[in-house]
């Protein structure tokens, strides 16, 4: 496929998926926000069941872009693989704006939106590589912009559908997350010409409408599977498994079957894939055991010198972490692109090493808001600030996970690896359940001073791993320094103009 190298055309394409990527997340991270409460206080979950069941769903969210990711590179191509996807996610909380409390219809709703992202995620995150190719400083920068797309639309999203929660009822705030991803689909229709040169061989074909249909038919039947794998614990626990042997297969796979030249940044890839499966431990308690944890025990007034500002609604503590990516985004954009243009950017190795610090004080300032607790209440303030270096720490790993796979991955597997990264990403997701249900409360404990022990006990142990996961992560550096080095002799340079076409 034909790129540019022409920077206002990079910027008008690099425009049109940010904006459909900020409009997908705020119907996603609308829906994330609300989601474990609404099993917890609506449904009547334990807070094992909905953690669990919130792990399982998020894992398979995050699994389903290695087959997305390869629909687009081989079938329909990433562009119409990409719209598919926002289409299908759009019907999905449709769906769950309507007034059920079956829970075989949630768990196929479920389905739907997991199907969607599959479709959507890995394509959209590949448009982006597609469109930078060749320039890592700016893939780097390009990756931390276009991550804070997720977070303008999560920002919105998760400070309103809380809201809209209390004012009009649960299924209201749903369909406000339909009715944001439609806005978003409309708009990239009208901006589509500008990524006509972007994507995967596919795009440049006609439609094939059998190739269409088969598979519009496999989502059927993904749809179906997720509904039974919610349903079931052992099922879901079985498939946590069975994608980390994927994951482990499908690297080992493709180092055995690469080209020499590729195979350094394919083993640096590797690596860096599994500290992120450690950070996404950490990066679920947002959703789980920190949402819980302002539901119980968190003063919900925040004050400053005595005064009253404004009241949280719990959910909208998860806002903390886009509002703090936001403000960062643009500080870290540009300080890569500097340290690149003066050749003294720090590595992506580097990077990682450093977010696992910022992750773990973040979590030592929730456990020791409890010494400041009064009646089991912390103030708000102790969330403010832990959720300021979490963020950071997120930009540092998470933010430059999908940069990881664009600067290391061959061009030619650029969606399968994109997608290969997701399923990384869903396995911790799960383990990120399981470990938030180490502060599990029992169902009929109310009282804040019985419970807040469990949880700051919980963020101080994830802050001492944090701790281990940078001690790793900085023994590491001489190797990943060594493959990234091997790595850039062996690649082949890249020239302004027309690119290879993709090898099918």
């Amino acid at each position: 496929m034909i790129t540019t190298s022409s920077p206002i055309s990079q910027r008008r394409s690099f425009s049109t998926v940010f904006l459909i990527e900020m409009w997908e997340r705020f119907g996603y991270y609308g829906m994330a926000a609300l989601l474990v409460l609404f099993m917890v206080q609506k449904l009547g979950f334990s807070d094992e069941h909905a953690n669990l069941t919130w792990g399982a769903f998020a894992a398979l969210v995050y699994a389903a872009p290695s087959i997305g990711g390869w629909i687009g590179d081989r079938i329909l191509g990433s562009r119409r693989t990409m719209t598919l996807g926002a289409m299908i996610l759009a019907l999905g909380y449709l769906l769950l704006a309507v007034p059920s409390e079956s829970l075989l219809f949630l768990y196929s709703t479920l389905g739907v939106i997991v199907v969607g992202n599959g479709l959507f995620k890995a394509n959209a995150g590949n448009l982006v590589r597609r469109i930078y190719e060749g320039d890592d400083a700016r893939i780097d920068s390009a990756f931390t912009i276009y991550y804070m797309a997720v977070n303008i639309g999560s920002t919105v999203s998760m400070l309103a559908t809380p809201w809209i929660k209390e004012v009009y009822g649960w299924h209201a705030a749903f369909a406000v997350c339909c009715a944001g991803l439609m806005l978003g689909l409309i708009n990239y229709l009208l901006m589509r010409r500008s990524l006509a040169h972007i994507g995967s061989q596919p795009d440049e074909q006609p439609i094939h409408w059998d190739r269409l249909a088969m598979v519009l038919g496999a989502g059927v039947a993904i749809l179906f599977a997720v509904a039974f794998i919610l349903q079931h614990k052992a099922v879901a626990v079985a498939c946590v498994y069975a994608a980390a042997l994927v994951i482990l297969a499908i690297f080992a796979y493709l180092i055995a079957k690469s080209r020499r030249d590729e195979r350094s940044g394919l083993v640096a890839a590797l690596v860096l894939t599994l500290q992120t499966i450690l950070f996404f431990i950490f990066y679920q308690q947002m959703s789980t055991s920190l949402t819980l944890f302002a539901l119980r025990n968190v003063d919900w007034q925040q004050t400053l010198f005595g005064s009253t500002l404004f009241t949280w609604q719990p959910a909208q503590y998860q806002a903390l972490n886009p509002i703090w990516i936001m403000v960062l985004s643009p500080i870290l954009a540009w300080g890569y692109t500097r340290l690149g243009r003066s050749g003294r950017d720090l590595p992506i190795a580097g990077k990682f090493a450093l977010g696992f610090v910022v992750v773990a004080v973040g979590f030592f300032i929730y456990g020791v808001s409890g010494r400041f607790a009064v009646g089991g209440k912390v103030s708000s303030w102790f969330m403010v600030w832990g959720y300021g270096f979490y963020s950071l720490g997120e930009l540092l790993v998470s933010g430059l996970g999908l940069a990881m796979i664009a600067r290391y991955a061959p061009a030619r597997m650029g969606g399968f690896m994109m997608g290969a990264y997701f399923v990384a990403v869903g396995l911790s997701q799960y383990l990120g359940s399981v470990v938030a249900n180490f502060a599990q409360i029992p169902q009929g404990m109310t009282d804040p001073l019985a419970s807040l022990p469990l949880y700051t006990s919980l963020f101080n142990k994830l802050g001492l791993v944090a701790v281990g996961g940078t001690l790793l992560a900085v023994a590491l550096l001489p190797l990943m320094k060594r493959l990234s080095a091997e790595h850039g002799r062996r690649q082949e340079p890249t020239a302004p103009g027309p690119a290879q076409p993709a090898v099918e």
